[in-house]
């Protein structure tokens, strides 16, 4: 008997070139509410679950973080990122990926932490039905990365073991997730974060972008 591999893919930078968008739209949400937070800053934020983006605001800027505020920054990153999101188109080689585990009916499934009011722009770019494929947000769990809850939603909807999943993400946020949920955990450089930070947070093998993952699929056990 061999062990049957499903992937688990995050979204944003690791399947759709969107990380800039959603950096812009922080911005924006930050500034209209009167908060000073570098553009680097925010980008190192990414990929987290909106609770924790939060406190590491809360510790960063000394601000009293009310629940209306967080709700109007959340609010007002939305509708940044639905003008913002025109521009998003899928990275490199992600449609032929996803194809690829498709047609080797080999099981996939994306989690993210954005809400679908945010991720749903980036499924259409991505051409990818929800109500098809497992799609799991913030939305469905209690907890986003670099809690793992995500993605052991995404493994139950594929009725699969977390332990049989290679967890493709673009962030340490994902990588920590992985590492929690004892997932194999595979980096990408499409979201900005280096090979040495995704290996220290656990990543067993980093690739460029979802073509070179591809090539290298076999690396990871993503054959039939």
């Amino acid at each position: 008997m061999r062990i049957e591999t499903v992937f688990l893919f995050d979204l944003d930078g690791t399947l759709v070139d969107s990380v800039y968008q959603h950096v812009l739209a922080w911005k924006e949400a930050l500034d209209e509410e009167g908060i000073g937070l570098s553009v680097w800053r925010i980008h190192r934020k990414i990929g987290m679950s909106g609770g924790l983006f939060t406190n590491q605001l809360l510790r960063e800027t000394g601000l009293d973080m009310d629940p209306a505020r967080i709700d109007r920054l959340r609010r007002l990153h939305a509708e940044a990122y639905g003008r913002l999101s025109k521009g998003v188109v899928p990275l490199p080689g992600a449609k032929e990926l996803l194809a690829t585990l498709t047609d080797n009916r080999i099981p996939w499934a994306i989690a993210t932490s954005g809400r679908m009011e945010t991720a749903g722009h980036n499924l259409v770019a991505l051409g990818v039905d929800p109500e098809r494929v497992p799609v799991v947000t913030r939305d469905d769990v209690k907890y986003a990365k670099p809690d793992p809850d995500l993605f052991l939603a995404a493994a139950e909807r594929l009725n699969a073991p977390i332990e049989h999943s290679v967890i493709v993400g673009d962030s340490i946020w994902d990588m920590l997730a992985a590492r929690r949920c004892r997932g194999l955990g595979v980096g990408l450089l499409s979201g900005g974060y280096g090979t040495e930070e995704l290996e220290r947070s656990g990543a067993v093998r980093v690739y460029d972008d979802p073509a070179m993952l591809l090539d290298h699929l076999d690396e990871v056990g993503g054959r039939r």
